[in-house]
């Protein structure tokens, strides 16, 4: 292939030799694997990153402290949530002080609880909701074409399941999705609701305030957004327990992105199986939503699933010695992601925030698949895991979505971030696991346990039976786990007082009763693998300029420049040789780390022999690599500013969903990176798996 000449490079930052934007006039085609031992290129890009993208949206929090009606506007100082003794297998005992301000309030409103400082029953009960379809839709719903939004005037418990995505903004009264409450005077929050998990369900609540003039009040909001003709016809339906919510369609650069893939250009739409129950003629639809007729079930709460709930919000709710640390476990597809979501959103209605530690290197939350982390949530969760990847305070990248392979570094890791984490952090922590529940799978379950100062266990199941035994206090006193034995002391000594002993938690038990309920979805996005490339795609999907446009393919996008001598390399799922290194890095996927130590170099690149446990900013694409002058090309949303830190590369098991590849548009004749001619068949072909949680016969000296 004839050689493209270099180009000057021109450093973005002047404070900054490491990291460089590449620019030019013309595009060329990317570096191939074919070209890494003839000459340089230098991949030209026409996108530069913005600091637009970083900017969160302004949403209005909820009060930390819950407060009576006449409180709810007053600005108040956070309460502390302390630890209550617990008992085992039983529910906590709360012992208050009755001189204290705080306890006097929680005395006076223990049975209910005040989400957004509205007084409310708190609860989650189990209530028959009324679905809004067909002709009720027509009859409650109108929209303005000429603004392009519909206003929907819903009675208490009624629900609007649906299909698609759309802002909401509740303009009257009070609507719940996903356990998160939504009332009159908050922004607008972006409901996501895909194929790829159940539909979400837009559920309204009763007013608190039941003396309330509701159609004086209701027809000056209704005129803002509705002509004269729609809003005396919805101006009928309001009563003094209606709500009110303004629909408006969404489309970000996620969403955008997404669509620009033929296999994902219908990911908000319908699947098959619910062709047949979707509404398609109702002022609803060209908005970016499709509602679904009772025949679809939403988000399905069992007996126990409620009660759950309910218990270990009263919990972080109480006079807690520290803080509730809820620790989910279960085997696979039992609903733990969304329990967890569901309690996430449920908590943030009584609290600023929650701590999350991610425990499942499969299916994570809020990072590509791979990674453990530990993240602040202060917005609801109203989506599924690809609509919300965040940068968490902390992060690891572990490299594989199984740990089965390296078990202590696994260990290690989950250790590492929780001392990340301050002691005096009173804030509520939901500790996510695998759903390998078996075997070495269940062993790191009992270390999880041990490990950390859990208050509360909820272990999911299905079918009326566990799919591993009770993990209650009682019974991990005499269980094994792989780093710690009976009588049970924590391995991590700064978690404990005078290295005493754990104390017991609260071990409570939730049977699923969703349809599918321990079996992985075979419909198209539901496998767990679609899952992981969805979030992936989320992420990249972060290149993409905020500002309306067309997508811009990542071959278009401009790379940072990264001298080999100033980042080191590695791969830590597998064992390469260090001549393949290169091979194996080149339009791959990478983990941008900061090692402790300086790296350094008197020339060429410096490559890893082993996984380090070190900080992980994010991720990039290793868009080329030019040796001749010795230098990575790299694709990355990550701010500069925290760039500069980075001095390690670290390449896992986690592959660039193959879309990415195979769109490229604007090359003729065979695409870069892409290959027709390899046969799996071959001996070696394969990448060699090694299992290091296992100790062989000549490991112990037979």
């Amino acid at each position: 292939m004839k050689a493209h000449k270099p180009t000057q490079v021109k450093p973005t930052h002047a404070k900054s030799q490491k990291w460089k934007d590449v620019r030019g006039k013309r595009s060329r085609p990317p570096i191939t694997s074919s070209e890494l031992n003839s000459s340089p290129v230098v991949a030209k890009m026409a996108v530069v990153h913005k600091a637009s993208q970083k900017k969160k949206p302004s949403v209005k929090r909820l009060k930390n402290k819950a407060k009576p009606v006449s409180d709810a506007k007053t600005n108040t100082p956070r309460s502390v949530v302390q630890k209550p003794p617990t008992q085992a297998n039983g529910s906590s005992v709360f012992k208050m002080d009755n001189d204290s301000n705080d306890s006097m309030e929680w005395k006076k409103y223990s049975q209910s609880i005040h989400g957004n400082g509205v007084k409310t029953s708190g609860e989650i009960q189990h209530i028959i909701p009324v679905r809004l379809e067909g002709g009720s839709l027509h009859n409650c719903a109108e929209r303005d074409d000429r603004r392009n939004h519909a206003v929907l005037v819903m009675q208490k418990n009624q629900t609007l399941c649906f299909r698609g995505k759309c802002h909401l903004t509740c303009l009257y009264g009070r609507v719940e999705v996903m356990g998160f409450t939504i009332e009159e005077g908050q922004q607008s929050y972006p409901l996501f609701s895909p194929a790829s998990h159940c539909p979400l369900t837009i559920r309204a609540l009763e007013n608190s305030d039941q003396t309330r003039d509701d159609k004086t009040e209701a027809s000056p909001i209704l005129k803002k957004y509705l002509t004269s003709a729609s809003r005396k016809k919805l101006l009928k339906n309001v009563t003094t327990n209606s709500s009110i919510i303004l629909l408006e369609p969404m489309e970000t650069p996620l969403t955008r992105f997404l669509s620009s893939f033929t296999d994902l250009s219908e990911l908000f739409s319908p699947p098959v199986s619910e062709l047949m129950s979707a509404v398609l003629d109702t002022p609803l639809n060209g908005l970016g939503m499709i509602p679904l007729v009772g025949a679809i079930e939403g988000l399905k709460m069992s007996k126990s699933y409620r009660e759950a709930l309910n218990m270990v919000v009263r919990a972080c709710r109480g006079d807690l010695d520290g803080c509730a640390v809820i620790l989910v476990c279960g085997s696979k597809n039992v609903g733990k992601s969304t329990f967890i979501r569901t309690l996430i959103n449920t908590l943030l209605n009584h609290t600023g925030s929650v701590d999350y530690l991610e425990g499942d290197l499969g299916q994570t939350e809020f990072t590509p698949a791979g990674c453990l982390c530990l993240a602040n949530v202060t917005e609801p969760l109203l989506g599924p895991p690809f609509t919300h990847q965040i940068p968490p305070e902390h992060m690891i990248h572990f490299g594989h979505t199984s740990c089965e392979t390296d078990l202590e570094r696994y260990l290690e890791s989950l250790k590492t971030l929780w001392r990340k984490r301050s002691p005096s952090r009173e804030t509520t922590v939901v500790i996510n696991t695998m759903g390998w529940v078996k075997g070495f799978g269940f062993q790191l379950l009992v270390d999880m346990i041990r490990f950390f100062p859990v208050s509360h266990v909820v272990q999911l199941s299905h079918s009326g039976v566990t799919q591993c035994p009770s993990m209650t206090p009682e019974f991990l006193r005499t269980a094994h786990g792989h780093q710690t034995h009976p009588p049970a002391v924590t391995a991590l000594d700064e978690f404990t007082e005078s290295h005493s002993p754990p104390k017991s938690y609260t071990h409570v038990i939730v049977q699923s009763e969703f349809q599918g309920a321990g079996r992985q979805g075979t419909a198209k996005h539901q496998r767990t693998n679609e899952l992981r490339e969805l979030s992936l795609l989320a992420y990249l999907s972060q290149l993409q300029s905020p500002d309306p446009g067309p997508i811009r393919p990542l071959h278009t996008l401009t790379p940072y420049q990264v001298p080999q001598s100033a980042v080191a390399l590695g791969v830590i799922h597998c064992e390469v040789v260090p001549s393949h290194m290169f091979y194996a890095a080149n339009a791959s996927l990478v983990a941008l780390c900061c090692l402790g130590e300086k790296v350094s170099s008197k020339g060429g690149p410096v490559l890893l022999s082993q996984a380090p446990i070190c900080p992980c900013v994010g991720f990039g694409v290793l868009r080329g690599i030019d040796l001749a002058r010795g230098l990575y090309f790299l694709l990355t949303p990550v701010d500069p500013s925290i760039l500069r830190n980075v001095n390690c590369l670290l390449l896992g098991a986690i592959s660039l969903p193959s879309c990415i590849l195979t769109t490229q548009p604007g090359f003729d004749g065979e695409m870069p990176y892409i290959t027709k001619d390899y046969s799996f068949d071959l001996t070696g072909a394969g990448k060699l798996r090694v299992f290091k949680g296992l100790t062989r016969p000549s490991q112990m000296g037979n």
